[in-house]
């Protein structure tokens, strides 16, 4: 019951999708970065809301540090004390998680689009009004295998996510926060995270790992974009 929900509400519309830009622009590297724009606008108020929760998170840090040394000896007073700050302060610690948590599903019916829908007999599920292209070309911009690892697109998505993990903290964040044990493991995290996405993205089709690189760039310029405006509005 499930699986089928799950193919009838994601996997199949995502890669009808797919095969619309391809048959549209006739290259699957330029159908995937078409694919991944529609894909982050469908997503971004849940991203939106996660990087709004995540920055409310990173500025209470330093009180949530007070609190901890302050109730030290009292730990069965810590508890109340910090869900008091996250009322007062009107942030809650599952905010940014719930939007995450949304976002995976479209991530599996991605990684299986790039996995099994590549693959040749795969094009039964294409809807009617989809014209059937025969196959897909796996070959992007006359050189690149979407449908073999490669460990140049899985550098870059590397490089995109050490960007978007440098951009969530801030210059002026990270001064606010640079004693603070959180920071210390976002700073670890900062660039540990990168190594494990290229770690990952090499033994994954190049076509995953290029969807994976651009909706984390896309994803760090919205996060700068939510920054700023964020900011702005503090001033006003």
């Amino acid at each position: 019951m499930f699986t089928s929900i799950y193919q009838a509400v994601l996997y199949q519309p995502i890669f009808n999708l797919l095969v619309f830009f391809y048959n549209l622009v006739g290259d699957i590297g330029l159908a995937i970065i078409l694919l991944t724009i529609v894909i982050k606008i469908v997503l971004s108020p849940f991203f939106i809301q996660s990087v709004k929760a995540q920055r409310a998170m990173q500025a209470i840090q330093p009180k949530l540090d007070e609190l901890k040394e302050k109730y030290k000896d009292k730990k069965e007073e810590l508890g109340p004390a910090i869900m008091q700050l996250y009322k007062k302060e009107k942030v809650s610690p599952f905010s940014s998680c719930l939007p995450l948590l949304i976002q995976f599903p479209f991530l599996i019916a991605v990684f299986q689009v790039f996995r099994i829908g590549l693959t040749n007999g795969s094009l039964d599920i294409i809807y009617p009004f989809i014209t059937n292209p025969g196959n897909l070309n796996p070959v992007s911009f006359g050189l690149l295998d979407m449908g073999h690892s490669s460990i140049v697109i899985a550098i870059l998505a590397g490089a995109a996510q050490f960007w978007q993990s440098k951009t969530m903290m801030g210059k002026k964040q990270a001064k606010v926060n640079q004693n603070s044990m959180a920071s210390a493991m976002t700073k670890q995290m900062t660039y540990f995270m990168p190594l494990i996405t290229i770690f990952i993205g090499a033994s994954l089709p190049a076509g995953l790992t290029f969807y994976w690189f651009l909706t984390t760039l896309l994803g760090a310029a919205q996060q700068v974009y939510v920054f700023k405006k964020m900011d702005q509005a503090k001033l006003n």
